[in-house]
């Protein structure tokens, strides 16, 4: 993380994916966000609200040569509202 960035961490209930490019998929945090790092110098690339937690591991995906990455939004724990989503992207 860069020095003059606002500093941020959580606990995770989700591990990270990682592209074959660097990019870092992340999106396990109590702040309902899903997050894009660039695994060369660790900044922000990507930030997005999802319907409640996704307490969950990306998954990554490929259809007819287009890659998709998918996080399970179930919410649940430590007090955040249970959910019952899927938010897909394409890479």
């Amino acid at each position: 993380m860069k020095a003059d960035t606002e500093p941020m961490g959580s606990e995770s209930y989700g591990g990270p994916v990682v592209s074959a490019n660097g990019l870092i998929f992340m999106a396990g945090t109590l702040d309902e966000k899903f997050r894009v790092f660039d695994s060369s110098n660790g900044d922000l690339l990507f930030e997005t609200k999802l319907p409640t937690a996704g307490f969950a591991t990306p998954a990554v995906y490929g259809i007819d040569g287009k890659q998709y990455i998918v996080i399970a939004c179930g919410g649940g724990k430590l007090g955040k509202p249970s959910g019952d989503a899927y938010v897909a992207f394409s890479l």
